[in-house]
């Protein structure tokens, strides 16, 4: 009996004080991740040019492909036939 008064006691203070902590530690590391985050878009636009409205600006083109012959050259088109 005494073994499960003591384990309960442990066990409740544990608990109190992990979320004693939970209440301490969780905000300030969400308020850490939020000024990063905050301070990340900033230096983003700040890194951005300043373009009049309406220009463009085109950061990446691929390549363009060469087109190989026409397509009425490659023959005749035989029909699917399932074979059973």
């Amino acid at each position: 009996m005494k073994f499960i008064i003591t384990f309960l006691f442990t066990a409740i203070i544990i608990l109190w004080v992990i979320r004693l902590l939970v209440r301490l530690i969780f905000p300030a590391v969400i308020r850490n991740a939020f000024g990063n985050m905050q301070q990340q878009t900033q230096q983003q636009y700040q890194q951005r040019p300043n373009r009049p409205e309406g220009s463009i600006s085109i950061d990446y083109m691929p390549k363009k492909e060469k087109k190989k012959g026409n397509t009425d050259n490659l023959g005749d088109f035989v029909d699917y036939e399932e074979v059973k």
